[in-house]
């Protein structure tokens, strides 16, 4: 009976694909704690606090029963002031918001146009809904304008979806969403924007690189609150009516047991924090210019953010590599297909502030060490 499973693991072995969990250790470069907050003691205390006044662990109900908490509603209040969005909604998490988005709001006879390299979340989303799929190429509007072109063409005649991440998270370049944005004018259409590796880290105070989109009736956008706001769950932004909507007709949203309220405590922090501490942004933006200038001295691109990839191509040797690396110290993932295409295996470099600028050097200079040998 799990002769079939087993052979599935053993196929993965042989081709350096098979997974297992390990634990922490070493200096942070693996995880998305950007802003280091995931270890605040604001956060803590404000989460203590609540505690002691009551609040429960756990919601222990769908938002539509009795698990919908003043916490839930304050959080989505300040996330919609925050981001300059008409309305908020908060979800356990960035891949069941995006799930939730694609398999809601695009209707049958729309079609949904997904960047090629977007999150595998939203990929499954699109699929599992009812609206015809298309692929672009990555970071080209030109292939998305030509996507809706042909659906049109072709008899298309429902409202189309271009969803994009705008700072993406195995590669850490950035969309064109002014391009991205002139399409969906162009062709009366809706964008969907991921923000999960930009929230609290670009934008005027941390309002993530759409900020300028936000408030549009044509605009949602996806905010996650489990990497640089160091707490869980994701806020998904967009006109009221797109909301309203959800809370009727999304069954992610309608059935799952609400997030634990004391995330949208610690949630409601965190926004607090990034408004009102810019040093965080300045600090890392520092380490991600120090990483860019070793990575370049290497021979390696510099995206320009704090997600660096070192693209080796062989998935034995990328472990190896990232092996190599932990003996070391440093808390560095090799990330394989299908996370990421066929032949582009690589280290995800993850700057944040649980590091410094002195671990940022000594990562590169064990780097430098064993670079060669993984090419």
């Amino acid at each position: 009976m799990l002769d079939r499973y087993e052979a599935s693991l053993r196929g993965l072995a042989r081709k350096d694909r098979l997974r297992s969990l390990s634990g922490r250790s070493g200096a942070d470069f693996a995880s998305n704690d950007y802003l280091g907050l995931a270890r605040s003691k604001r956060m803590a205390g404000r989460i203590a606090a609540a505690l002691a006044a009551g609040t429960p662990v756990g919601a222990t109900g769908s938002r539509l029963l009795r698990g919908n908490d003043p916490e839930h509603e304050a959080l989505e209040a300040k996330a919609a002031d925050f981001f300059g969005a008409e309305r908020a909604l908060f979800f356990g998490g960035g891949y069941v918001a995006n799930f939730a988005v694609l398999t809601t709001l695009p209707q049958k006879g729309d079609l949904v146009v997904l960047d090629e390299l977007i999150h595998a979340s939203a990929h499954e989303g699109a699929r599992a809904g009812r609206a015809e799929v298309a692929q672009a190429a990555h970071n080209d509007a030109n292939a998305v304008d030509d996507a809706i072109a042909t659906w049109r063409a072709r008899g298309g005649a429902g409202q189309a979806w271009i969803v994009a991440e705008s700072l993406y998270s195995m590669d850490g370049d950035t969309a064109p969403l002014g391009e991205l944005i002139d399409v969906a004018d162009r062709h009366d259409a809706f964008l969907f924007v991921d923000e999960a590796h930009a929230t609290g880290v670009y934008g005027p105070n941390g309002r993530g690189l759409a900020h300028e989109l936000e408030g549009r009736d044509n605009v949602v956008v996806l905010h996650t609150c489990g990497k640089a706001l160091g707490a869980s769950g994701a806020l998904v932004t967009a006109p009221a009516v797109l909301c309203d909507y959800l809370v009727n007709r999304c069954r992610p949203f309608i059935y799952a047991t609400a997030p634990s309220p004391l995330m949208a405590v610690a949630a409601a922090t965190a926004l607090d924090i990034v408004a009102h501490e810019p040093d965080r942004r300045e600090r890392l933006a520092r380490l991600v210019a120090i990483a860019g200038k070793r990575a370049e001295g290497l021979g390696l691109p510099a995206s320009g953010s704090q997600i660096l990839p070192v693209v080796v191509g062989d998935n034995a040797r990328v472990m190896g590599l990232a092996q190599a690396l932990q003996s070391r110290g440093f808390d560095v993932r090799g990330v394989r297909p299908p996370t990421v295409p066929e032949g582009t295996a690589r280290l995800r470099i993850s700057l944040t502030l649980n590091v410094g600028e002195a671990d940022v050097s000594a990562l590169f200079d064990a780097l430098a060490a064993d670079w060669e040998r993984a090419r």
